[in-house]
């Protein structure tokens, strides 16, 4: 089959690839349905994710295959749910395989609440967490930090927040890398970022970032669900929210600086996002100790909202901070060294994934104890209308997509047409209606994020389990939705 001049073909029933050709140094492989890539093909315009997932098959230094998940839609220069892991001698890093949202991520807690008892509280619940959580455009938490202390967040990430009282050690050890990645050198973060950040670590911000209250109401894989703690009709609450302004700002001030490495060491730019400098030139390795920067940004950011969800729900519910805790935590706006197998041998790669979630199969280290027999947690957030899923990585996922899975249902329509489409007053109503109780700090939210606006979650999710690269655990439905 082709789209837009580009063949694709179907390798078994939820992997398909795009045969390396011209200037591709790998294939692209997309792990999908049918019905995914029949959607992808016919949106094969001018601004195609498939055109872009064979760009980043064309970068230097690219091991294995591009690849894409079951959410893939098009994004800047990468396409969303892209996934490109380079060798380090002669590779690439690249502002659009990371993206601006520096390690936006999610955090998923579990409570010993369960749905029967906040039945009828949903209100004053969602009332309370529109009063303790900061969210919004340009909103600003209850820190004030100066630049000192902003280096600080940048060095040592949720560990920063821990040490300011804002939850607990506990919590650190059920955070993708403890919360911390090593490499971060705040010197190399411009001052304008820094400044753009000095009210905003503990905001939830605005656009697809929420706070989510959910109740399991499905175990599929009940030796997984009881090994993460969870059980049926448990409520949960899904946190989704990233580096604010400071990662923004990094992605903005490198686009220009990898824009000049690409011409200074010749780097053929299919895309003006693709932008991208080698590994270990000067300028990549000034970027990705920005982007260190930037993620442990992100991980303090989500640690203090955290604290601040245990008081709303302390304050509307009487529920002790102690009976809320951190399932897990996982970023899919990233770039990590890493160890995987490449034909047989063990080589630290570059991994790059864009909209894009880590997903590591049983064994590996990297993994909280207490999961490593059964594999890393992967969340993944649907829309405040339909369901969420916590999936486990998989020893074929290692082998397929160096250990890395889909992080949403993946946008179907622009934000701009959903505006036009769903009326912000209509959602809520028709989200009340269901049971689910929504509150946001703007109407055009609420709009962006109307579940129309988004792929089926529940088809994006049999795709991705029926691939083998991960597999289904438990869903989560919402009760209670704050929106930025």
């Amino acid at each position: 089959m082709t789209g837009k001049h580009i063949t694709i073909n179907r390798t078994d029933a939820y992997r398909f690839e795009i045969p390396k050709s011209g200037a591709m140094n790998v294939p692209a492989r997309i792990y999908t349905d049918q019905a995914g890539i029949d959607e992808l093909t016919g949106n094969a315009g001018e601004w195609s994710a498939l055109q872009q997932l064979v760009n980043v098959a064309c970068l230097p230094g690219i091991q294995k295959a591009a690849l894409a998940m079951a959410d893939i839609h098009p994004g800047y220069g990468f396409p969303i749910g892209g996934i490109g892991a380079f060798d380090p001698d002669d590779g690439v890093i690249s502002v659009a395989g990371v993206g601006f949202d520096i390690n936006c991520g999610v955090r998923t807690l579990r409570t010993m609440l369960t749905r029967d008892e906040i039945a009828g509280k949903e209100d004053r619940l969602a009332d309370k967490l529109m009063e303790h959580v900061p969210a919004g455009l340009g909103s600003t938490g209850e820190l004030r930090l100066n630049e000192q202390e902003i280096n600080r967040v940048l060095e040592q990430g949720a560990s920063y927040a821990v040490g300011l009282g804002y939850g607990t050690p506990d919590d650190l050890g059920f955070i993708e890398s403890g919360g911390k990645l090593h490499g971060a050198d705040p010197s190399k973060v411009s001052k304008t970022a820094k400044q753009r950040q000095i009210q905003q670590v503990g905001t939830l911000g605005s656009g697809n970032h929420y706070v989510e209250v959910q109740y399991v109401d499905e175990i599929f894989d009940q030796e997984a669900a009881s090994a993460y703690g969870l059980q049926q009709g448990q409520v949960t609450i899904m946190l989704h929210t990233g580096s604010r302004a400071l990662g923004h700002q990094i992605g903005t001030d490198y686009l220009k600086t990898l824009e000049q490495a690409s011409k200074t060491y010749n780097i053929p730019i299919l895309e003006r996002e693709l932008v991208c400098a080698p590994i270990n030139s000067p300028e990549g390795r000034d970027y990705y100790s920005a982007v260190m920067a930037g993620a442990n940004c992100a991980f303090a950011n989500r640690q203090v909202l955290t604290h601040l969800i245990r008081e709303a729900f302390e304050d509307a519910l009487g529920t002790p901070a102690e009976d809320i805790e951190t399932l897990y935590e996982i970023a899919h706006n990233t770039v990590k060294f890493e160890d995987h197998d490449v034909d047989g041998a063990m080589k630290n790669l570059l991994v790059h994934r864009k909209g894009a979630t880590r997903a590591f199969g049983p064994g590996r280290p990297e993994i909280p104890p207490r999961y490593m027999h059964i594999g890393q947690p992967v969340l993944v957030g649907g829309t405040m209308g339909t369901s969420s899923y916590i999936l486990r990585g998989t020893d074929y996922g290692m082998d397929e997509t160096f250990g890395s899975a889909l992080h949403g249902a993946g946008r179907a329509m622009s934000r701009r047409a959903a505006r036009k489409q769903y009326p912000a007053k209509s959602v809520v109503h028709r989200m009340k209606q269901l049971g689910i109780t929504v509150r946001a700090h703007g109407k055009h939210a609420i709009s962006e994020e109307s579940p129309g606006a988004y792929k089926d979650i529940e088809a994006v999710i049999n795709a991705m389990h029926g691939s083998g690269i991960v597999q289904k655990v438990a869903r989560l439905k919402p009760l209670v939705c704050l929106k930025g």
